[in-house]
This record gives C-alpha cells, structure tokens and sequence, in this order.
C-alpha cells in the first residue's frame, strides 16, 4: 500500500509531493539498511527506466528524490508510473546497484590528530583500543551525499555506537576528519564546524572541483577506515594526492 501520509497509517513506501516540480519515494522514517538498500535500489531502476520528463534523482538517508519538468510530464502521470515500479519487487530485499566500489581509507587514531576518540569511546562503553578496533575493521556504506559538497554519511556501526551528538559545536575540524554519531561516520571534505564527535583523521580528497567526476564517493559505496600510524599518515598526505587510498570494484 502506499500513502501520501505515510505517518498517520504507518504504510511505506510513501509518495510525497516537493514543490511544483518534485516527488520524494520515502522507505521510512528513520535510518535503518533495509530503508537505506531500498532507496537506492529504487533510484537505480528508476534512472534506468529513463522515463521522458524526469530531469534528475537522487538520494538521501531512506527517500529517493525526482525532479520532473512539470510542462513536459504531469504530476499525476509521473505518480503512477512510479506506483507501477514500486510494485515490480519488495525493494526492502533488492539488490543494491551495480557499479559500486569499495574503499580502504587509510586512518590514523591517534589522540593528536583525533581529539574526542576517547571521548567517544567512553560514550559507546569501550576502551580506546577496542574503539579503534571497532570503527577500524567495520565496513560501512555510503547511505548519502549532503551537507557539503562531497560530503559522506556511513553506516550503520555496531549498536554501542549509538551515541548522540555533542549538544555544543567544535568550532572546527580539518577536510578528512572522521567524525561520528548514532551509528554513522561521516567525513569531512572542506574544514567545517560540527557537533559530531572528530576519532580519526584521513587525506582523503572528497571533493575535487576540477574533475569530471568531482565526488570520491557516490551513494552505495562501501568503506573501512583502516588504522595507520601518525608517521605513515603523514608520509601518504605529503607525498600521495590520493591520501593513500585504494579502491576496487564491488563483483
């Protein structure tokens, strides 16, 4: 079933109207993997249809976003063309896209140049090494793209991450800082004030204007943050301009 009020029946998927030129697919109402696989599922089939009139998609945490041109596709018309696709499979269970990639981003924990990691390890119950130990080996998904140009939302961590953000702002962290917050990492592409806890710091560019594809990082890429010492970090960020990272295609 699906609802333009999803909140007043529980029912999702959820259609929603943006503007005059607008629709939001919603999956749910709170980040969780199958909402998050959903959404980008959806998205891919959708841009895959190549339906005439839509002029870009995208995603966020648990919605697809479509912007149509209103004078060439009616609302009405697009609406029940996205009900047909949205029929077609559960998308709670669909194959997440082709063409995704995974990352190793080299990572260095230590205090001085991640200043709220044990901070942050005491909020999640854990020591400094098994924090390390736990944002080191998890493999995460790029959920979403927002904030800032480039800029990644991963997850989901383990639960003991579940830990709220600072209720004041770090006046700043660094581009490639690693921060985290209820069950995410995200990483920082320019320096930014935040209220995310700063763990971990990375050379990763993010965000590269002059590229044909300025963004590192696209929804439904995969990652792990891998521990590296300060002396190793600093060598990758002088001497390599892709910070030290690896990259290879997801079979």
């Amino acid at each position: 079933m699906l609802d333009t009020d999803p909140h007043a029946t529980g029912s999702w998927p959820a259609i929603r109207t943006v503007g005059i030129d607008g629709l939001l697919v919603s999956f749910g109402d709170a980040l969780n993997e199958p909402a998050n696989r959903a959404a980008l599922a959806f998205r891919a089939a959708l841009d895959a249809a190549a339906i005439d009139g839509i002029e870009e998609t995208a995603t966020s945490l648990v919605s697809a976003y479509v912007r149509f041109d209103p004078l060439h596709l009616e609302h009405a018309v697009l609406t029940a063309r996205i009900r047909e696709v949205l029929k077609t499979r559960n998308w709670y269970e669909a194959p997440l896209p082709h063409g995704r990639r995974f990352f190793e981003i080299p990572t260095v924990y230590d205090a001085s140049f991640a200043p709220q990691l044990e901070q942050s390890a005491q909020a999640a119950g854990l020591s400094v090494e098994a924090a390390v130990q736990s944002l080191s080996t998890a493999r995460v998904r790029v959920q979403t793209i927002g904030f800032a140009p480039g800029m990644p939302y991963f997850g989901t961590l383990p639960e003991a991450w579940d830990i709220p953000r600072q209720q004041g702002l770090t006046p700043m962290v660094p581009d490639g800082a690693l921060v985290v917050a209820i069950r995410q990492l995200v990483l920082f592409p320019v320096p930014t004030p935040t209220g995310w806890r700063h763990v971990g710091q990375t050379a990763a560019r993010l965000f590269r204007p002059d590229d044909d594809d300025p963004f590192l990082l696209r929804p439904g890429d995969e990652a792990m943050f891998v521990q590296v010492t300060p002396e190793v970090f600093c060598n990758m960020r002088d001497t390599d301009p892709m910070g030290g990272i690896r990259m290879e295609t997801i079979p």
